[in-house]
Order: structure tokens, then C-alpha cells, then sequence
């Protein structure tokens, strides 16, 4: 199947790892969007380097991220994120709050926006939005109030994403995906925040020593297992520890 995916975060992590797997078949071209380079480059994999905290260079590169073409599916993956500044409210510097949510929600926003605007009248196309989430939407956790409070925007966006498109006949699917605790850069920034700005510290360093984190690899796994079998998943809320 002649197939474009479109990556945020994809020079890292679950990113690269979609990347990496996504491009073994020559027939996925891919569009991987990050700040630094996506190492070597092979001939399906086109880099958009691009800092997602920008607003206007987002709205600005719109075109690029979303080419013409004959695709019979169409992918976007909103895989970037950022844990922010972990600490209590009191102590959080100002420009990393408005930092957070440019980068966990108001980014996300814009693509899906424009995603939409470029791909709904593509009906021939299955097409389909992966919005990579967290359980931490769902909680209040001392310290993350950035990280789940951006988060759990990201999952209304998506259902409120879905319902649109039921009621517009679309045929657009979109999910919120929580990876699980996954073994990445935003895990070494979590177990290097301050001991009196986060209580569960300990139990995320007791993960990495016990070896209890899943590798990016098998998070990419489970979100291309959710993308081939996408029309047998119900709802928009998923969670990869589920199936």
C-alpha cells in the first residue's frame, strides 16, 4: 500500500523507532519532522527540521508538511513531547509553561488542523491522526501539572477530532495513544527532577533499575499493530499495555 507518514519527534525515541520501521518498506514515504536530523537518510525519508514551539514556523511550513500526492494512506503521527519543568507551581518558570503547551498541544492543534483542511475531500485515501498521549491525562500528579494538564487537552482535541468527523462523514480515524513508560530521553529528564518537586521520583528510578521500561521499539510496534488494524479498535482513547 503506496502509504504517507508524517512524524513529529522523529529523530528520537518512539519517533526514530517509527521511522526506522516505517521505512523498511520502500512503498512509505515518510515525513519526519524534529529540530536535529534524522541520522541517515534513505531515499523514502524526507527530514523537515522544525521546532514545534513555533508557532508561526508551523503555520509557515503547513505546505511542506502536507505535499500533494497519490497516497492510499495517509498517517499523521504526533509523536513529540515534552515533560517541562518538573516541579511545584510556585517554582515553575514562566516561559517553560507557555513552553509546554506550545509543544504538547497548541502543535498538535495546528497539524490536525491542517491535516484536515489538506486531506478530508481525499476519500479514496484511508487516513488516519495517532495522537501520542499519556496516562498521565488522567491524573493530577504533583510536579506534572504542564505534562498532564497539556496532555489531557490533547485527548479532548482528539475525541472532540472524532466526533467532527463522525458527524462530517469523513472517514478520518483518530486515536489517543498512551505508549506506556517507555525507556527515552523524557525518562533520564524525569528521574533527574528535584526530590521536593515530585513525589513518585523514586518509583520512576526504581523502573529503570529494575529494568521495567518498554524500548521504543516495541511502543513503534504497538503503533503500527493500531494503524494496520486501526477499523478494529473502538473508541479514540487507547493504550498500547491493552493489546
Amino acid at each position: 500500500m503506496k502509504s504517507l507518514f508524517i512524524i513529529t519527534g522523529a529523530s528520537k525515541g518512539i519517533g526514530r523507532a517509527l521511522v526506522d520501521q516505517l521505512s523498511e518498506n520502500t512503498e512509505h514515504q515518510i515525513i519526519g519532522i524534529s529540530r536535529s536530523s534524522i541520522y541517515e537518510e534513505k531515499s523514502n525519508i524526507q527530514h523537515l527540521s522544525l521546532d514545534l514551539g513555533d508557532f508561526d514556523a508551523i503555520i509557515n511550513s503547513l505546505s511542506q508538511i502536507f505535499p500533494e500526492g497519490n497516497f492510499e494512506r495517509i498517517v499523521l503521527i504526533n509523536n513529540a513531547g515534552w515533560i517541562g519543568q518538573i516541579d511545584y507551581f510556585g517554582k515553575i518558570d514562566a516561559k517553560s509553561i507557555q513552553k509546554i503547551h506550545n509543544i504538547n498541544t497548541i502543535a498538535p492543534a495546528l497539524l490536525m488542523n491542517g491535516f484536515v483542511r489538506k486531506y478530508r475531500d481525499t476519500k479514496n485515501s484511508e487516513r488516519t491522526v495517532i495522537n501520542i498521549s499519556s496516562g498521565a491525562a488522567k491524573k493530577g500528579i504533583d510536579g506534572w501539572s504542564g505534562y498532564s494538564s497539556s496532555k489531557a487537552a490533547l485527548n479532548m482535541m482528539t475525541e472532540a477530532a472524532q466526533e467532527e468527523a463522525n458527524k462530517s462523514n469523513s472517514k478520518i480515524k483518530f486515536f489517543a495513544l498512551s505508549p506506556g513508560v517507555v525507556d527515552t530521553k523524557m525518562q533520564e529528564d524525569i528521574r533527574s527532577a528535584p526530590e521536593d518537586g515530585f513525589s513518585l521520583l523514586g518509583k520512576f528510578k526504581g523502573l529503570k533499575a529494575d529494568n521495567a521500561l518498554s524500548s521504543p521499539e516495541e511502543a513503534a510496534e504497538k503503533i503500527i499493530f493500531l494503524i494496520e488494524n486501526r477499523d478494529q479498535f473502538e473508541g479514540v482513547l487507547q493504550d498500547v499495555r491493552e493489546f
